[in-house]
């Protein structure tokens, strides 16, 4: 099998150059003095779809050849990857199937429909999505990208992390959500390869929590079915080539609660006066959490996404939220 490193990262931040918006790096003091750290906070959900998917759907589907654009493509999703996939096919010429749940949020379910995906919807709990999703391969012969468990979807979502280093140079910390590990793995790889001495975190749900538990036990360990409101980070399984990756080059991988999540939606709307979903916040709650870990340092968290719907915002954190900017 292939060996991923820090400079196919760097390669898929250089194809991705014009092809994906770079997403600013957003700072606030008041937010540093609240969490007692310097923070720096990677605007993704400020990116195209609205989440960091984009990159590495892109970046698998740049490598297509024509006989793999004809057959179009087919994905498991909870939402953002489905979105990503659709607008990366609409740009490239060719049809995407999106294998998403049915409790899915209906506004990611409907942005997907609206760009011209075709839906399968499945039961999450009656029906494994990946053995699904292998059999419409079969079926239709249709190319899969999945949703972080393929080497050059974790190379491009690394890219963001390269934009990241770029723009503020050397960190003390990076903390990422981990959900199927793409990203994670993604940014444990460049990040160590620019920066060795970088420590970076995981951020995962107490509800969702197979990649800190595979961790602690050495080993890939499935979990039962995700309960938390981080809809995107709901895997019951660490990836097989993600998993081996982020135990190489993850600190850890710190454990949150859906409060402290909902703690760091608030902090970014006050602070910064942006909308983030759950999964997005993830990695602002670890700050949230763990805050002896962070005192002190120099920390760049990626914030994953913002598609949430403002009913659901307000809903969740209190008050109206924002116009988006």
């Amino acid at each position: 099998m292939p060996r991923l490193s820090g400079l196919d990262v760097l390669g898929a931040a250089r194809r991705l150059t014009g092809r994906v918006r770079r997403t600013p790096v957003l700072t606030s003091e008041r937010l540093d003095d609240i969490l007692g750290a310097r923070i720096f906070l990677k605007a993704e959900h400020r990116q195209l779809t609205g989440s960091f998917k984009l990159r590495g759907v892109l970046n698998r589907m740049l490598q297509f050849g024509p006989s793999e654009l004809d057959r179009g493509v087919i994905a498991g999703s909870s939402g953002n990857h489905g979105r990503a996939l659709v607008t990366a096919a609409a740009e490239l010429g060719t049809s995407a199937v999106v294998v998403l749940p049915s409790d899915a949020p209906e506004h990611k379910r409907a942005a997907i429909e609206a760009a011209g995906a075709t839906v399968v919807p499945f039961d999450r709990v009656a029906t494994d999505r990946d053995a699904l999703v292998a059999s419409l391969v079969l079926r239709h012969r249709r190319v899969p990208v999945p949703s972080s468990d393929d080497l050059a979807v974790i190379a491009g979502n690394g890219s963001a992390a390269v934009e990241l280093l770029e723009d503020v140079g050397c960190l003390d910390c990076l903390v990422i959500p981990v959900g199927g590990g793409g990203v994670a793995a993604g940014t444990g790889l460049v990040a160590r390869s620019l920066y060795p001495g970088v420590q970076v975190f995981g951020a995962e749900p107490a509800g969702a929590d197979d990649t800190a538990r595979s961790l602690r036990a050495g080993a890939p360990v499935p979990i039962d079915m995700p309960t938390t409101i981080a809809d995107g980070l709901r895997h019951p399984r660490p990836g097989t080539l993600t998993f081996p990756i982020i135990r190489r080059t993850l600190r850890d991988v710190l454990v949150v609660s859906d409060v402290d999540i909902v703690a760091a939606m608030r902090l970014v709307r006050d602070c910064v006066g942006d909308i983030v979903e759950p999964s997005g916040a993830c990695g602002l709650a670890a700050v949230v959490a763990h805050p002896r870990i962070f005192t002190g340092r120099r920390v760049g968290i990626l914030i994953s996404g913002g598609n949430v719907e403002p009913a659901l915002f307000d809903q969740l954190v209190g008050g109206p939220a924002p116009a988006p900017s």
